[in-house]
């Protein structure tokens, strides 16, 4: 598999699951565009990759800055083949509790501006006819979560759109897909205590979280000739936690 002169839009470039799909596509010969709100995390980054990365910082909070993107992207590259929609954020309350704008953060960011990013790049692969766009789900969209009400919501709407809009553009050899991580090794669940990491690996059968490895050679895959036939799916890579 090769990805020799594609290029690529990965936002949230600056977390683990990010970075890693960021390597993973470099290393396939793939020229990447990363984005993020931490710029000293995307110059590290950029500085482990070897095909003329680009960094282009932006906060998907803003509506504005959403929409340039992709046109920023797009210019410093010289065109877009894949789009990688990976930044999300969490506000997380117990439904009576949380405050509205807590909800409407979350669905802006991981839903809202997902949507806004895919809709901004279809018109140019429309025109050259390819395309791949992968959408970062989560296994809570599926299986829900206490407290999580507005991140499971913003994630399962994101599966339910990338299915419509897979629909709308397949005829033009563009695939849109969804990947569900489940807990994956990274800062955000290094910050879990020995407690909660062994409750919540109990009732993982492969016994351990995910690597961000692990989810970047499935974004491989799908940005790839080899997954020119899938599309409208969601990959569900948690380790046998939710069997769908």
């Amino acid at each position: 598999m090769t990805l020799t002169n594609k290029k690529a839009l990965v936002t949230g470039a600056s977390g683990g699951i990010g970075g890693a799909i960021a390597k993973a596509l470099d290393a396939q010969g793939c020229r990447v565009a990363i984005s993020g709100t931490r710029r000293e995390m995307l110059e590290a980054l950029a500085a482990k990759l070897t095909h003329e990365p680009m960094i282009l910082t932006c906060n998907l909070g803003d509506g504005a800055a959403v929409d340039a993107l992709p046109k920023q992207a797009e210019e410093a590259l010289g065109g877009l083949d894949i789009l990688v929609c990976n930044a999300g954020v969490t506000k997380d309350n117990l439904a009576m509790r949380m405050k509205d704008d807590e909800w409407q953060q979350v669905i802006d960011i991981n839903l809202t501006a997902t949507f806004r990013l895919n809709r901004a790049v279809l018109r140019g692969m429309m025109k050259q006819r390819h395309g791949r766009i992968i959408n970062v789900a989560s296994v809570v969209a599926v299986m829900g979560n206490p407290g999580q009400a507005n991140y499971c919501a913003s994630k399962a709407g994101m599966i339910g759109m990338s299915k419509s809009l897979a629909m709308e553009v397949a005829s033009r050899g563009i695939t849109v897909n969804c990947i569900a991580p489940g807990f994956i090794k990274t800062p955000m669940t290094d910050a879990l205590s020995d407690d909660q990491t062994k409750r919540i690996t109990d009732n993982i059968p492969a016994g351990r979280f995910g690597l961000p490895e692990d989810i970047a050679g499935a974004a491989v895959f799908l940005a790839g000739d080899s997954a020119a036939y899938i599309t409208g799916q969601t990959i569900h890579i948690n380790g046998g936690l939710l069997m769908v």
